[in-house]
Formats: C-alpha cells, structure tokens, sequence
C-alpha cells in the first residue's frame, strides 16, 4: 500500500512539473515577442494578432484530442505535447519572420494544450474528491509558478535576441522527459446513454448543461493572461516604462497569484467554490479600476498588480475544481477539455479586443479594460447564484 502511495505521490508531483512547460512557455513568449515586435515598429493590431497564434493552435487540436486520450492514455499526449514545445521554441531564431513566428506560436498553443490537458485530467480523475481543492491548487500553483519565471527571462535579449529562445527550449526539454518515469493511465469508461458516449458534441452539450458557469473563470483568466502578457508590454512601453520593470510588473501579478492559490484552494473546499469566485470577481474588478487611475508610477503598478493577482489569479484552477464539483466523473475529460477551450477563447478575445482598444481607443487606460470584463464575469456569476436560490 505505501509502495502505491509512494508511486502516486510521485506521479503526482511530476504531473505538476510538467503543466509548468505550458505557464513558462506562455508566460516568455507572450512578452518577449510584444516587446521584440514593437521594437521593430510591427502595430499593434498585428502584435496582438500573432499572440493569438498561441491560443488558435489550442482550439484547432481540442476538438481531436479527447479521443486519442481516451484511446492511448496520458503518457503519450503528454510526450507528444511536450516535444511540439520545446522543438518550436528552438526553431524562433532560426528566422525572424511575423507569419513564420505565428505558425510556431500555433505548434507550441498545439503542444501545450495537449500538455495541460492530459495532466489536468489525470489529476481530477485520480485524486480523491476530499484533496481535489488541495491538489488543483497545488497544479495551478505550478503552472503560476512557471508563467511569473517567463517573463524573467525577457531581459536576456539584451544579451542576445535568440537567447531567451534557446535557453527556454532547453528548460522544456528537461522538465519533460520527467514523463518516462511514470506508467501510462487511461481515463474512465464512459457509462450510460449511448448517444453521449459516441457522440462528441452529445458530450459537450451534456457537460455544458451541467457546469457552464464553472467555465467562465477558465475564460476570463485566459482574457487577464494573453492581454496583460501580450498587450500590456506595448501600453507600458509607449509610457516609457523600462523592459526591466515591465518584465517584474508581468510577474508580480503571477507572484500574486502563487501566494494565495493554495489558501484561496482550501478555502473553496470549506464554504464552496462559488462564494470564493465572486470574492475574488469583485476584488479583481475594483483593483484594476484603481491601478488605471494610479498607472503613471511603475512601481505602484507592481503592487497593485501582485494584489490583483493574488484575488483573480486562480480563477483557471477554482473553475476547474469548481467544474469537477458539477460534473459526473466519467464526463470529467469532456469538462476538462471545455475548461481548455473557454481557456483558450479568452486567450484570444484578450490579445484581438485589447490589441484593437489600444488602437482606436485613445486617452482611457488599457486596464480599464481588465476591470470591464472581470466585471461582466461577476455579473454572470450573481445572476446564476440568484437563479439557482430562486428555483
């Protein structure tokens, strides 16, 4: 029995290494490439366009990987995921080229939702629902982890611009060959009507009726992400902020985050998930109206942004939990493949709507914007709390 234990503890903990491949690699590439392209005079409607590269890729394999994880189990995804990675992350300085470094975004957003997916699923499936809040909090806690350590390695460009590349690529390559020390599992069968369990979008269907509301935080953590990463490095540097506080700006939002994953975690398991996310939807809302009204100093942005991070910055992990609470457990590969993709449609709504609002929208600060979204998150969250008292 300890023998077990010992095994899934370790599974556990190299499951949790590895989802940081997916935070550190977004978390590089989204800045580096805003400040590399602004640098060179690309706008910022294309700068935004390109980020999105990323989270097309995690659209474009979502509809085809459950099957293959159903079918092969998670070891081979998460090989397979973990080399696009760290193979199109040595290819950028290879040629510098907008449409060439689109298609490598679209591998690495391919990679790494293939990464994200099969651990995330793993780990909900395997872990008893009493440690669930414990354990996703721990895995988002890695995956913050990973993206505050990305934008780091941002100023290395001073040095030389293919560094941040290589060395990055090098860091994937050891963190996932941790996968060839565990043994390959397969999800449960699915049970029950026939129809949802051949029928992909029956599936969908049936796993949105259950916990559409759960896919929200997912969504919005997504928006916050890709725009903050991706765009807010343009906004800061046309207010001449420095590359090297920006790159600590971007982290102090993940640092916050990783501060209060775990405890916002436990939390959710002791007066529900619910309450903890609206919590934090007001918190987050109210930080962002303020910091825009306070953005000329770059140091009072650091501290507001860690505060911000440590309110909505586990939104994607409490929405996940939040999702296994509502949905049954043969499902769970389904809800955790919707997590991914409401993920990956804030990702890139974020980059789009923010790249554009920074073009047309002139003398209204870009974190404004933050706070507008948060906000319609938080009012689709009361309204379905004050339905489900009311019926």
């Amino acid at each position: 029995m300890s023998i077990i234990n010992n095994y899934e503890q370790r599974r556990f903990w190299i499951l949790v290494i590895i989802v940081s491949i997916s935070g550190f690699s977004q978390g590089m590439l989204l800045p580096l490439i805003s400040v590399i392209f602004e640098k060179d005079g690309v706008s910022s409607t294309l700068n935004g366009f390109n980020a999105t590269g990323l989270y097309i890729g995690t659209l474009l394999i979502s509809p085809f990987i459950e099957q293959p994880l159903r079918k092969y189990g998670y070891k081979p995804i998460i090989l397979v995921g973990g080399a696009l990675v760290f193979t199109s992350l040595l290819m950028f300085p290879f040629w510098k080229s907008v449409v060439f470094w689109f298609m490598l975004r679209l591998l690495i957003g391919i990679g790494d939702h293939a990464l994200h997916f099969a651990t995330q699923t793993w780990i909900t499936t395997t872990t008893p629902q009493g440690n669930l809040g414990k354990s996703m909090s721990i895995y988002g806690l890695s995956f913050g982890i990973g993206f505050a350590v990305g934008p780091l390695f941002v100023p290395l460009i001073k040095i030389s611009e293919t560094l941040p590349f290589i060395v990055s690529s090098f860091l994937c390559l050891i963190a996932w060959s941790l996968v060839f020390f565990v043994r390959n599992e397969k999800p449960e069968a699915l049970k029950g009507d026939a129809s949802h369990s051949k029928s992909g979008f029956a599936r969908y269907k049936l796993a949105f009726k259950y916990s559409w509301i759960a896919f929200l935080p997912p969504f919005v953590y997504g928006f916050l992400e890709s725009s903050l990463n991706a765009l807010y490095p343009v906004y800061a540097l046309r207010m001449d902020f420095d590359v090297s506080m920006l790159s600590i700006i971007l982290a102090s939002f993940s640092i916050g985050a990783i501060l209060t994953q775990l405890p916002l975690g436990i939390l959710g398991d002791k007066i529900g998930r619910d309450r903890v996310i609206i919590a934090a939807l007001i918190s987050g809302t109210i930080i962002f109206t303020v910091c825009s009204l306070l953005e000329e100093s770059a140091i009072v942005v650091a501290c507001l942004f860690a505060i911000a991070g440590m309110c909505v910055g586990s939104m994607y992990s409490l929405g996940i939990t939040y999702m296994t609470d509502l949905t049954p457990k043969e499902l769970l590969p389904t809800g955790n493949l919707l997590c991914g993709i409401f993920f990956s449609l804030g990702s890139l709504s974020g980059p789009f709507l923010g790249g554009y609002y920074l073009q047309v929208v002139e003398g209204v600060s870009f974190l404004l914007l933050m706070a507008a979204m948060l906000f319609v998150v938080l009012l689709a969250n009361i309204a379905y709390q004050f339905n489900r008292t009311v019926s």
